[in-house]
């Protein structure tokens, strides 16, 4: 009986140091954790970002441009994530892969660091969005290589 209760344990703390390692995005702690490019404190749950390498750690960002800024600085990480996902501004906390979203560029739309980029899941309410506030629609590529040229709306 002993031996048996034994090999439980050891299956139960097998189980649990696999779930800890599991591969997955993990909720945005706003107002607790700072952002790996600038240092900012994460605060506007309109506007967080969030990298999950290939080993399951988390690196989080205060908006689109700074997870932009940190892939172009971090190659390597941009290789080894396993997500790169934004907020869609629509949905607060709500966390979509990058490379899918539209972005709206535009004044009417300040992120926090100031290169107006507004994540959007979807394309449609992004049209309707970009036609009520101006500026430009991008995808993923052309918003990275905004943030590259620090391309701002006029």
């Amino acid at each position: 009986m002993r031996r048996l209760i034994q090999n439980i344990l050891l299956v139960a703390m097998v189980l649990t140091l696999l779930a800890a390692c599991q591969v997955e995005p993990k909720p945005i702690a706003y107002g607790e954790v700072n952002c790996a490019h600038c240092q900012m404190t994460v605060s506007d749950s309109r506007y967080g970002a969030e990298l999950v390498n290939d080993k399951g750690k988390p690196f989080y960002f205060d908006s689109a441009e700074c997870l932009a800024a940190y892939l172009q600085d971090n190659p390597e990480q941009q290789e080894k994530a396993a997500y790169l996902l934004v907020t869609d501004f629509t949905r607060p906390n709500q966390l979509i892969d990058a490379r899918n979203a539209s972005f709206i560029q535009s004044r009417e739309l300040p992120s926090p660091m100031g290169m107006y980029l507004t994540a959007l899941s979807d394309e449609g309410t992004a049209t309707k969005m970009h036609q009520e506030v101006g500026g430009r629609l991008l995808n993923w590529d052309q918003a990275m290589i905004a943030v590259q040229n620090n391309e701002k709306p006029e």
